[in-house]
This record gives C-alpha cells, sequence and structure tokens, in this order.
C-alpha cells in the first residue's frame, strides 16, 4: 500500500464519477483515502474508489464474504455448473471417465462447482460448530480440506467460461481461496486493486472506441454517449449491491448502456453503398462495445481477453473507415 503514483486530481465536476482523469498531477499513495464530494474514497493505480468498511476478521464475516463470492462465481459464469457439494464424488467420476475435450471441459466446469460449494459447506459447518461452543483450532482437518477444496476449484476454474463465452474468469474462482486464506485487510486490498484494473480497461475500451469513430461524421453525438456510458460503468464497478447507493447508480448504468447500445449513425452522411454497409458494420461494433463494458463492469474483473480481441476488430475497422474518407482507397471500404 505504499506504492507511490502520479494522479489526475478531478475538477470539482468531474470527480462526480471516478476513474476520471483530469487535472493537475500529484503523487498519491496506493491505499490513500479522501472524502471526495462527500463520498469516502481510495485511491489505487490511478484511480479513486468507492471504499467499504471493512468488517471485524472472524469466522463468521468469512462465511458471509465467502458466500456472497461463491454466488457472485456462478452469477458470471456459464450455466449448468453450480454443482451441489453433496454431488462431489459423482462429479469427480464424470469427470474422470469422459474422454472427448469438449465434453471434459464441461465436465472439469461441473466438477470446479461441487468443489466450490463443497468448500463452502464445509466452512458453513465449522462456523456452526464455533458458534456452538467448540474450539476450532486453525490446523483442524476440516479447515484443511476447505482449503484442498478450494485449490481444486481454482485449478479446475481455469477452464470455465464467462456466461457469454468469451473467455474464462479464472480470477473469480480465486477470491473465496483469498477470503479464506489471507488477513481480510490483505484481501480487500487485492479487490481494490483489481477494481482500478477494470476502471483502466473500461477506459482504455472506451478512449478506443471514441477514436475510432470520430473519423467519419456519421457517428457525430457517439463520443458523449460512450463516455456516459464508461461513467456509470466505473460506478457501477466500484458499488456493492448491498449500498443503497445502487437504487441511483444501476438505473444510471442501464439507462446509459441501452442509450450506446441504441446509437444510431447519419446514414444521410454516408457516400454510396459501401460506405452504408461498413457504417452499418461500425454500429454492430459498438454493440459489441457496449456488452464487453457491461460484462467487465459487472464481474469487476478486467477481462484481458475479450479487451485485446475487441481492441483489434476496431483497429481493423478504424483503417477500413479511415480509408473510406481517402478516394484513392475507397475500394477498401468494402472489405470492411
Amino acid at each position: 500500500m505504499s506504492d507511490a503514483k502520479p494522479v489526475q486530481q478531478d475538477d470539482p465536476e468531474a470527480s462526480r464519477a471516478r476513474g476520471v482523469r483530469a487535472v493537475e498531477p500529484q503523487v498519491v499513495a496506493n491505499g490513500t483515502t479522501r472524502d471526495i464530494d462527500g463520498k469516502l474514497c481510495i485511491y489505487y493505480d490511478g484511480y479513486w474508489i468507492r471504499h467499504y468498511d471493512i468488517r471485524q476478521d472472524s469466522l463468521a464475516n468469512r462465511k458471509n464474504l465467502i458466500d456472497q463470492l461463491t454466488r457472485r462465481v456462478f452469477h458470471h459464469t456459464e450455466s449448468g455448473i453450480n454443482t451441489p457439494g453433496y454431488k462431489l464424488e459423482e462429479a469427480r467420476q464424470a469427470y474422470d471417465a469422459e474422454t472427448d475435450p469438449s465434453r471434459k471441459r464441461v465436465n472439469a466446469a461441473m466438477l470446479a462447482g461441487a468443489l466450490l460449494n463443497r468448500a463452502s459447506d464445509i466452512f458453513t459447518k465449522v462456523v456452526e460448530l464455533q458458534d456452538a461452543g467448540v474450539e476450532i483450532a486453525p490446523g483442524n482437518e476440516l479447515l484443511r480440506e476447505c482449503g484442498r477444496c478450494f485449490l481444486e476449484a481454482l485449478e479446475l476454474g481455469k477452464l470455465v467460461k464467462h456466461y457469454s463465452g468469451e473467455e474464462g474468469l479464472d480470477e473469480l474462482w480465486g477470491e473465496p481461496l483469498k477470503a479464506f486464506s489471507m488477513p481480510v485487510e490483505k484481501f480487500y486490498e487485492g479487490r481494490y486493486i483489481k477494481v482500478a484494473q477494470t476502471m483502466a480497461n473500461i477506459d482504455r475500451i472506451t478512449d478506443t472506441l471514441v477514436s475510432t469513430f470520430a473519423v467519419h461524421p456519421a457517428f457525430k453525438g457517439l463520443d458523449a454517449c460512450a463516455r456516459r456510458f464508461a461513467s456509470a460503468a466505473k460506478l457501477e464497478s466500484e458499488t456493492l449491491r448491498a449500498d443503497d447507493v445502487i437504487f441511483t447508480v444501476w438505473p444510471e448504468f442501464v439507462a446509459a448502456g441501452d442509450e450506446l447500445f441504441n446509437f444510431h449513425p447519419d446514414l444521410a452522411a454516408a457516400h454510396g453503398d459501401a460506405e452504408v454497409r461498413a457504417i452499418e458494420q461500425g454500429v454492430a461494433l459498438i454493440r459489441r462495445g457496449q456488452d464487453l463494458l457491461t460484462w467487465i463492469a459487472s464481474a469487476r474483473v478486467p477481462m484481458p481477453k475479450s479487451t485485446q480481441n475487441f481492441l483489434d476488430d476496431l483497429h481493423a475497422y478504424d483503417e477500413c473507415l479511415r480509408a473510406m474518407l481517402h478516394p484513392p482507397e475507397v475500394s477498401r471500404a468494402a472489405n470492411c
């Protein structure tokens, strides 16, 4: 928490949206807290992020945190893998018996789900025993078995896909293990770092999206629309569902996302059928970008593979748009 990085201080208007890069450079140490427009924030890697108090480090609070993180894993990953913990042996037998690579990957995902649920089940029982007055030593066999299940779930979780099918979210699979094995303060420090990385990717995608479509007059107004959604996405990525401010943050996130998804370019600015087709393909790219920003903000992880694939496609499309504006190369527009 001692790493110091330059940060741009928000002006009063911009500071209402976290992660806005602004005016006056100043060195701020990671972990610095500050009240910004009535909101307590913590600084990590270039971003001021909404700060939450850390609960007392007890088994009961760890259990609640692990339960939340476990539900979060299944919420953001492919369907059909939330295997109950009591089905662990059946899930393992099916995984071991499967030989087809595609089916075995799905069996691995189902086994990972069973292991995660088994670990959560064990930890719940440990907390219940402690509440009943039973002393649970740190080296207790139940706790060791819980740790083994989390570790194996993390390894198999690398094979599990995001519900979009775009890429895996093995970072989410590691969070219950971290909540189980490390001090709570250290766990939350890691979460703030991950949110900062998420915000950085939101800005990176938005900046590239805006610069790509800024070269053609048909997309006038897209920049403001995209930046509104980016601002809302960063607020969503820093906000816990249990926080009452979600009743303001979530509607803005959804409304701004709908606005970007439904953006309509001015086809009257097109010259010829090839240019119209290229602009229509651009709309599909904008909608892909809205989807990606939604996934990243909701999962609070940067999704680097999906991000890079999208940025590569934006780069290719950027070349196409620029070709349309240079008559000697206009024939390249047909290849957009």
